[in-house]
């Protein structure tokens, strides 16, 4: 069998271990469903084509432990559905019904709507698994397995996903290794193919020339899988042409928002904290660093490397502030369990996720081998890339949980800066109005003042009003935070005419 034998042939290790196991997929579903039972959803694009060629052999491997095989694949008896559209690539189309015809495919031909034809389908056939050509990234990839039954409201049958775990580059090695004919607009700069209403050629691999019409390189020339969509054109959200805001704040909505107190959590993650291996400097620099643009950081805490222990406290947090920051725990190693812990507190499951992996790639090269870089698994459907110039690798957002992979202080100050930067653009870590502070210091002893500042602080609701000492002899500090300055200097001026002058001293 040709494909097999191609990749057999192959170097390439990353390939030969997504073939395996793609193939593992087919021969599994082969053995559960009948051959009348399976069906295969082919739209002439390249993952539709990989997985055609993948059906071929596992077909041929699947008749081969059956002892039903001479070595020559003569038919593909799996029924082909094709879902023809008016909207549809002329490209597309041609290759689809010349592809058919070189392999002798079985085409189911709808021309109804994805889920209307599929119903009237599955009525009048025995289907009751569908091959599918999804990848993780795809926008219906999101909490598929290798084997999902249909969602909810569709009619029912097993999704089979055997390229899900699959990136851009795996795509175009197995084509370019088994030499099989695609779709031609992928010669023309395509990446990424929909409807001719939201697809144009990929303008990353647009070639210089003086000529009038623009040309471009082969689609498998895109260095980064994860500008593989870049083509696709993005549709304008009102009526006018204008993009919507995410939120309608209101005329005042950015002054509002600049006054109002948003609030944080900080977790560390990391059993050395915990051991007093290490001194935590993340910890206390992010509160710093929070505190400068206006935010209140309500807790601070450390766990172990455990992902119950950081699941339990990601999901008390997001719920209570408006962001939440994790550090330490992010790697590759037995150690590293930040991510899964914040999966498990979304109640997502880790998965894949391609466009990482390519930064990973660029990043650490050959390493970023085998059929799973734990490195590029990340929480699946709630996952936001902030991609920064000065970056290598992206910051990793899961809703309003960051984490930051920074392991000491001088990175952190890199990631923090970038941050900034990035949020000024999606709002999501706003810069708010600065605390005012005052500190005073006072030789007074505890029980003098215990009782005024308990009164001023009722005073003061609006106000944080908090006491320390340095060390047990010296003199107490008196701490007064708060965005509005005025309220902050009328609290010490209050406490100052409850005591002879010359009890208080300002420090800095």
């Amino acid at each position: 069998m040709e494909i097999d034998k191609a990749i057999r042939e192959s170097d390439d290790r990353r390939l030969m271990t997504k073939y395996n196991n793609a193939i593992y997929v087919i021969k599994r579903a082969l053995a559960l469903y009948s051959i009348e039972e399976v069906a295969f959803s082919f739209n002439g694009g390249k993952d539709s084509t990989v997985l055609l060629h993948l059906l071929r052999a596992g077909y041929f491997l699947h008749r081969v432990e059956q002892s039903c095989s001479n070595g020559i694949l003569t038919e593909f008896p799996i029924r082909t559905i094709y879902f023809e559209s008016t909207s549809v690539f002329p490209e597309i189309n041609t290759f689809t019904y010349d592809t058919s015809k070189t392999y002798g495919l079985q085409m189911d031909i709808i021309r109804s709507d994805f889920k209307s034809g599929l119903e009237a389908l599955l009525t009048n056939k025995p289907i009751r698994a569908i091959f599918l050509g999804v990848r993780i990234g795809d926008p219906t990839a999101v909490g598929q397995e290798q084997f999902s039954p249909s969602s909810p409201g569709w009619p029912p049958f097993m999704r089979v996903n055997p390229i899900l775990d699959w990136s851009y580059r795996d795509v175009w090695a197995f084509l370019l290794t088994c030499k099989v004919q695609y779709c031609s607009l992928y010669d023309q700069g395509y990446t990424s193919i929909g409807s001719i209403h939201d697809t144009v050629p990929n303008a990353l691999l647009s070639i210089s020339s003086t000529s009038s019409k623009e040309k471009f390189k082969p689609a498998y020339l895109l260095s980064d899988g994860r500008l593989e969509r870049a083509g696709r054109v993005k549709k304008k959200s009102s009526l006018d042409g204008t993009l919507c805001p995410a939120v309608n704040i209101g005329l005042d909505g950015a002054n509002s928002l600049k006054n109002r107190m948003f609030t944080s959590s900080v977790i560390g993650v990391g059993d050395e904290i915990l051991f007093g291996t290490v001194e935590d400097q993340l910890g206390l620099s992010l509160c710093r660093k929070l505190h400068s643009i206006g935010w209140l950081t309500s807790q601070a805490s450390v766990v172990r490397n455990d992902i119950d222990f950081v699941a339990e406290e990601v999901e008390r947090c997001k719920s209570t502030s408006d962001m939440v920051f994790l550090y330490g725990g992010v790697g590759p190693l037995h150690s590293d369990v930040t991510l899964a812990g914040v999966a498990k507190a979304f109640g997502v499951r880790l998965a894949p996720d391609e466009e990482f992996e390519e930064f990973l790639r660029h990043l650490i090269g050959d390493q970023c081998t085998g059929d799973r870089n734990e490195m590029a698994q990340l929480p699946e459907g709630i996952t936001e890339l902030l991609h920064h110039e000065k970056l290598d690798v992206p910051l990793i957002k899961c809703c309003n949980v960051i984490v930051i992979s920074a392991t000491n202080s001088t990175e952190l100050d890199k990631q923090w800066d970038c941050l900034i930067e990035l949020s000024g653009s999606d709002g999501f870590l706003l810069t708010t109005e600065p605390y005012s502070t005052k500190h005073l210091t006072t030789n007074l002893t505890d029980v003098e003042i215990a009782q005024p500042l308990s009164k001023l602080c009722l005073e003061f609701p609006d106000l944080y009003i908090g006491c320390f000492r340095r060390s047990r002899q010296g003199p107490l500090v008196i701490s007064f935070e708060g965005k509005d300055a005025t309220r902050v200097e009328a609290a010490v001026e209050a406490l100052c005419k409850k005591f002879n002058p010359g009890a208080f001293s300002e420090v800095n």
